[in-house]
């Protein structure tokens, strides 16, 4: 049975799990959080890489006027109503003809919360491939093709190195299998797994949210648009500022330790699970964590070894999935 508070809460963000989002703890200044909802004010987008055994990639031929004729990975726009799998399984059966399964999250891509995409490895379960005779406006057709020789014209490049992390990834996975948490979230936020590592003892401290019961700290993403200019890295520099002097300190967004959605019932929006070192800038050894100001956050010291051991492996092999920008 799962601990609970800080260390159950943990555990299960370690393991790719979901926590319900019931409240945040820090939200933009001057901006009440509203529900997100697609094709108003916020717009998702899925993608799948498909590797065969001979090396070779799924691609989809364009039938958009912009781009006719080009080539690319299966991709889309979700729905209002949709899962993340469920875009994902129409957008490459619309495309490609193949029914699929996501393997894993492979990478997340945003310009701000309003724009983010989803890229999974993926693997066909059934289907016909689309050829030349069934182009309709969703694609022209689909093909196999070598890695290292890609279809062309290419709608646009950058695909490629999505296609070089899903062959990494194959070969030797960094991350364990990560796919969406249909938990419901009315908002764009992070769930943070802010960390600070004692250099001489590998002791791990995780920041932890005591208004209520002690939490893993959740920060809302604005639209305003300095947060949009800033991207969804913006509302874990907000939130880290409201507890901690961070001129003298280096924060750095490790990736994703997980992905939480549903699109059922009005909720479009998403909780990233996210990890996050804490250091100081200057050299030398330092065994505790930064000071943290106010009543509403404290460092909570790791103790369990199990958690410890699996937390300080996660930051030490980077083993989280990519976010870029």
């Amino acid at each position: 049975m799962a601990s609970e508070g800080p260390a159950g809460e943990l555990e299960a963000v370690l393991g790719g799990q979901g926590l319900r989002v019931q409240s945040w703890d820090s939200e933009p200044a001057g901006e009440l959080p509203a529900p997100v909802r697609l094709r108003r004010n916020v717009c998702y987008v899925v993608l799948a890489v498909f590797l065969n055994e001979q090396d070779e990639v799924l691609m989809i031929q364009e039938a958009k006027k912009e781009c006719y004729g080009s080539w690319y990975l299966p991709a889309g726009r979700m729905e209002p109503g949709e899962t993340i799998v469920e875009a994902l399984q129409r957008e490459v059966k619309e495309e490609a003809g193949l029914h699929c399964e996501p393997l894993t999250l492979l990478s997340v891509e945003e310009r701000g919360p309003s724009w983010i995409r989803f890229a999974f490895l993926a693997q066909p379960t059934g289907g016909v491939l689309k050829t030349s005779k069934e182009a309709d406006a969703e694609s022209l057709q689909a093909g196999w093709y070598p890695r290292t020789s890609l279809a062309t014209p290419l709608r646009a490049h950058d695909i490629l190195h999505l296609v070089e992390l899903a062959a990494q990834y194959r070969h030797q996975a960094r991350h364990p299998r990560i796919l969406p948490q249909e938990l419901p979230c009315s908002l764009v936020c992070q769930r943070l797994v802010a960390t600070f590592t004692s250099v001489a003892t590998q002791t791990v401290w995780v920041l932890v949210g005591t208004v209520g019961a002690p939490h893993l700290p959740i920060t809302a993403c604005g639209f305003t648009p300095m947060e949009q200019r800033g991207g969804i890295n913006m509302a874990i520099l907000r939130l880290l500022q409201e507890c901690l002097t961070l001129h003298h300190l280096a924060v750095e967004t490790k990736g994703l330790l997980g992905l939480q959605h549903l699109g059922k019932g009005h909720t479009d929006g998403i909780c990233l699970n996210v990890l996050v070192t804490v250091a100081f800038r200057n050299p030398g050894i330092q065994n505790e964590p930064p000071e943290v100001r106010g009543e509403n956050f404290v460092w909570w010291k790791v103790m369990e070894e199990d958690l410890q051991s699996q937390l300080l492996q996660r930051l030490q092999e980077s083993s989280v999935v990519p976010v870029n920008r």
